[in-house]
């Protein structure tokens, strides 16, 4: 559990924070300089709020009112930055141990399991400049997790990676969200990162925190289009795979009764899997079409339309239980002669959607505080 609440000052930033989520991973998203950094500091206590309140799994870190603010130490937060701040003198097994040895605390989390849940295991001898910027940044949160935290913070940890190393540690940062088992509050302005690996969606804008709820809901929401930037809005959906076409390349995954077939998929039968659709990639027709080569096409109904100005609609459609985002123009609106409660077909190009991770694991209050 993380609770925020907090102002404060930073130059000419003013910061006005709240939030809460129930454990699992909280992203924090926003643009650059919307104040991501400036609030991560204050909740490990690199920076001082001028009023409000911080707790942590129900263990106060900050509170103005009753003259609470502890220290950085005390706080038990582990950090990941940007760059991983590797000790270049030391072995990747000593840089691993470092945090645990300088904070003198019993240690709690098993140092093979944290080897072998970040994959370190063929690294441990060697140096930090023999390291590629993924296998460095997967130290630097072994080190993290083994400094015994309340709460991980990790601030942007990708933001420093070509393309090529995002993929190679992602998938590293999928297990770690499942299975570290500590509240984690993940920094990004990547909608692709968070939709992948959070529970919970924060918003910030400058210096302000206008919505925060599930991901897959703040996802959906039309409103915070300038926050969350239109170009990448779209839906998260998610099901289970339950067949594997390996004559087509095909994984089907079922999202509560309609089938997505999607290629290239490396899952298994029975995987939990979570899917992102994006607005921009998805058609919608008044009646089921025939001959086409879009191979998921699912009866739906118009729950919202957005006014907007502009060439452009945003509509949101019901799927079984779930929400489906679409970018359309508004002619084909007026044409389509679209309304709340207008049964429509959705259409999904199988390849547009982003997929290739589990879902996340439900929150976990971690009860080692």
């Amino acid at each position: 559990m993380l609770e925020v609440d907090i102002v404060g000052r930073i130059g000419p930033l003013d910061l006005e924070a709240r939030f809460e989520s129930g454990g699992g991973v909280t992203a924090l998203f926003g643009q650059s300089g919307a104040g991501k950094t400036t609030l991560t500091n204050m909740i490990a206590g690199l920076i001082k709020p001028l009023d409000g309140h911080i707790a942590v799994n129900g263990i106060t870190l900050f509170d103005g009112r009753e003259g609470v603010d502890l220290p950085v130490q005390a706080r038990r937060i582990g950090h990941v930055f940007q760059d991983a701040r590797l000790f270049p003198h030391l072995s990747v097994s000593a840089n691993l141990t470092y945090a645990r040895w300088a904070g003198r605390r019993k240690p709690d989390r098993d140092f093979d399991e944290v080897v072998e849940l970040l994959g370190l295991g063929g690294l441990l001898g060697r140096k930090p400049a023999n390291l590629s910027g993924g296998e460095k940044q997967r130290v630097a949160i072994g080190r993290a997790l083994l400094s015994d935290p309340r709460l991980l913070i990790m601030d942007e940890p990708l933001a420093n990676l070509d393309q090529a190393r995002r993929n190679d540690i992602l998938p590293y940062l999928d297990r770690l969200c499942v299975e570290a088992g500590i509240p984690i509050l993940y920094v990004s302005h990547s909608i692709e990162e968070v939709a992948r690996l959070s529970n919970t969606l924060v918003i910030l804008s400058n210096g302000k925190t206008p919505a925060f709820g599930p991901v897959a809901d703040m996802l959906a929401r039309t409103d915070l289009g300038r926050a969350t930037g239109r170009h990448e809005a779209g839906a998260l959906v998610e099901g289970k795979v339950t067949y594997l076409d390996e004559e087509w390349g095909l994984t089907h995954v079922d999202i509560g009764g309609p089938i997505l077939q999607i290629p290239d998929m490396a899952a298994e039968i029975g995987d939990a899997v979570r899917l992102r659709i994006r607005a921009r990639d998805v058609a919608l027709a008044t009646a089921p079409p025939v001959g086409l080569s879009i191979r998921n096409a699912f009866a739906a109904t118009v729950t919202s339309i957005s006014e907007e100005t502009g060439p452009y609609a945003e509509i949101l459609c019901r799927v079984a239980d779930q929400t489906i985002r679409a970018r359309i123009t508004r002619a084909s609106v007026a044409d389509l002669g679209l309304a709340p409660g207008k049964p429509v077909t959705v259409l999904i190009k199988s390849v547009a959607i982003d997929r290739r991770q589990r879902a996340p694991a439900p929150p976990v209050t971690d009860l080692n505080t």
